[in-house]
């Protein structure tokens, strides 16, 4: 095998992770939100980072986030949310980093991007202003029960089922 470099692999194009340039997908909006986000992570959650770190972030997080219009970015505004995009979403996301603390910015993903999303796409309206307007207020949190015993956190081989009960009248 030759050690010469294919002129394939020349041709590609590397990130350049220094540039100051805005990527396409975002706007103007989603530089203001960036730096509406990045300015409370910065003021609020980054000087916990060490504490919550070594032990977890408290449900005030969530309350404030919830107040600020935070976790429901992309969500209708009939529902609470912002009526935003879902790269809205990705400006949180990568703004959470600022909070230094991976479990704060791992848990507010997994509230705004994994379990809220179902409830929105999939479910009753009923269950929507039951789980999902709480939710995106911060008055509820959010999450997934994806783990077994004899599956780990692997979902295909989760043997629980949850099934629907139908009343009957006679």
């Amino acid at each position: 095998m030759s050690s010469a470099v294919s002129p394939a692999v020349d041709a590609v194009i590397k990130p350049d992770f220094q540039s100051k340039k805005r990527h396409f997908i975002f706007t103007d909006e989603h530089d203001q939100l960036r730096e509406s986000i990045r300015s409370f992570v910065v003021r609020e959650l980054q000087p916990h980072a060490e504490e919550w770190e070594e032990t977890t972030f408290p449900d005030w997080v969530f309350t404030r986030m919830g107040e600020l219009g935070f976790l429901g970015l992309s969500y209708p505004e009939e529902y609470g949310g912002q009526g935003g995009d879902y790269y809205a979403n990705i400006v949180l996301s990568e703004e959470m980093a600022h909070s230094h603390s991976g479990g704060t910015a791992m848990g507010i993903a997994v509230h705004t991007d994994m379990a809220t999303p179902p409830i929105h796409l999939f479910g009753t309206e009923e269950q929507k202003q039951r789980y999902l307007v709480p939710s995106i207020k911060g008055e509820k949190i959010s999450c997934l029960g994806i783990t077994e015993p004899d599956a780990g956190s692997d979902v295909s081989g989760i043997k629980t089922r949850a099934r629907c009960a139908t009343a009957t009248t006679t």
